[in-house]
């Protein structure tokens, strides 16, 4: 069942993962996999966040011409 909470498929993501390795050899390497899970999901996160809001939509989302956005202005 897919999971709509982002911390949930994080926590998710790192227990299918470390499933699959079996036995770490050290420490580090669990810290190593995880990190690397956290890094790969904040740059997904990233991404996303761009795509649905940017500043030209947040912007345009106000009808007030007294808000304005200072990234924008030329």
């Amino acid at each position: 069942m897919p999971v709509t909470n982002p911390l949930e498929r994080v926590n998710g993501e790192i227990k299918r993962r470390t499933e699959v390795v079996g036995i770490f050899p050290n420490e580090d390497a669990i810290v190593r996999l995880v990190g690397a899970i956290l890094l790969e999901q904040n740059d997904e996160w990233a991404v996303q966040r761009a795509r649905y809001m940017t500043l030209e939509t947040i912007a345009g989302m106000s009808d007030d011409p007294a808000v304005s956005l200072p990234a924008m202005e030329p």
